[in-house]
């Protein structure tokens, strides 16, 4: 095994890093989260264009780079540093692989190349707050009970009369970037209670009863919709009908997604303990700098073990996405203990809700309630990887009285 990062990937990095330090300042970001899109739009197409960014995952053949999922890791490193507000992993680390497992040809070309190209977005809705457990990062996906069981509530499908098409009802809550996602990805439920069974659908943005709505919530940088669906025209993704190849490709992309979002964890935890210890380095107490001070060394020293342990684990699951969720657990404990930290050891000045520390907090609370809690994300790893499997005990020998 060599995990270590070729000339080429950093070069990525070096470039990306180069623009994302010019262009996203915590003022920019505060600035872009506001706007309708709740990103950069021009910075997105730059990024697009010129590292094809978006296409990091999109194979050759549609027009992308046809990257593995460590190029994507290490993009979404870069953007946690600077917690780069932008369509990048609702489209190219949920849907992309989505569309490529389960899409038919014609749906493949008609739809990766301008994701490739940036000029198209998109986003994954499922009901309720349940993302993490459809991605099979915190429990079993395959017994459906995530999307609705088929009984009310969710989303719901039915056939046309005529067999031509698809119709849905229903609404998604927490669609990461639905408000401006030109297509969405809805998992839904058809064949009633009795033969109930989660398929995903292609609904476009301009499609007739589609209603989105851009939520509040507490992480702006990661924006949110609620997504109602007033018997909208829809698309079967992919020409079979077969649960179990659904369920199978959420899981495969909630691996790959697990091991890019613990890249993009370890970004911003690395950026906020870089920022803390530039603060304590200059801002002096009792005539010295604090960060001279013995209490904050060991807590410096505590942070950075933990950051570098989340950075080891993340490049290994870029590796292995199969060790995506571990390292997911791994990365967001880390930024959250060391967002945690930023904010007491900047004192005073570090407890205003301005303070550019809170958005690395808030950020860290956020990704905890989308893809975790921690503890689950360790226990379900645990689960399917047999550690708590009760082993058969040995026959006793008998003995004869």
């Amino acid at each position: 095994m060599d995990a270590a990062f070729t000339a080429e990937q950093e070069e990525i990095r070096r470039t990306l890093r180069e623009i994302l330090g010019k262009r996203c300042g915590p003022d920019e970001v505060k600035a872009a989260v506001r706007t309708a899109a709740g990103h950069d739009r021009e910075l997105w197409q730059q990024l697009a264009q010129r590292l094809g960014l978006p296409g990091l995952a999109v194979a050759e053949e549609y027009g992308g780079v046809g990257c593995t999922p460590a190029d994507l890791a290490l993009a979404c490193e870069e953007a946690g540093r600077v917690l780069l507000p932008s369509p990048l992993f609702a489209t190219a680390g949920l849907c992309v692989p989505l569309i490529t497992a389960l899409g038919t040809g014609a749906q493949r070309s008609e739809l990766l190349p301008p994701l490739a190209a940036g000029g198209l977005t998109a986003a994954l809705a499922v009901p309720g707050p349940v993302l993490a457990t459809a991605l099979a990062l915190t429990g079993d996906n395959t017994a459906g009970e995530w999307a609705g069981g088929g009984r009310a509530g969710g989303v719901q499908a039915r056939a046309d009369a005529d067999g031509g098409g698809w119709r849905l009802y229903g609404e998604a809550a927490q669609v990461l970037d639905g408000h401006s996602a030109s297509v969405l990805l809805v998992a839904a439920h058809t064949g009633g209670f009795a033969r109930a069974r989660t398929l995903l659908f292609l609904v476009r943005e301009d499609a007739p009863g589609l209603v989105r709505a851009r939520q509040a919530v507490l992480d702006e940088t990661r924006p949110q919709a609620a997504i109602q669906l007033r018997d909208v025209p829809a698309q079967l993704l992919g020409g079979g009908e077969a649960e179990a190849d659904v369920a199978w490709a959420l899981a495969a992309t909630g691996r790959t997604a697990a091991a890019v979002l613990a890249a993009e964890a370890v970004g911003a935890a690395g950026q906020a303990l870089a920022r803390t210890v530039e603060y304590v380095r200059r801002r002096e107490q009792f005539g010295r700098a604090i960060g001279s001070f013995q209490a904050v060394k060991h807590r410096l020293a505590d942070l950075y073990v933990q950051v570098q342990a989340a950075r080891s684990a993340a490049h290994y699951a870029a590796w292995d996405p199969a060790q995506g969720g571990l390292a997911l657990a791994q990365a967001l404990e880390a930024l959250r203990v060391t967002a945690g930290e930023a904010i007491q050891l900047h004192g005073g000045i570090g407890f205003t809700w301005e303070h550019d520390a809170h958005l690395y907090f808030k950020r860290a609370a956020a990704d905890e309630l989308l893809f975790g809690p921690v503890h689950r994300l360790r226990a379900h790893a645990a689960h399917r990887a047999g550690l708590f499997t009760p082993s058969a005990e040995p026959e006793k020998e008998k003995v004869a009285v």
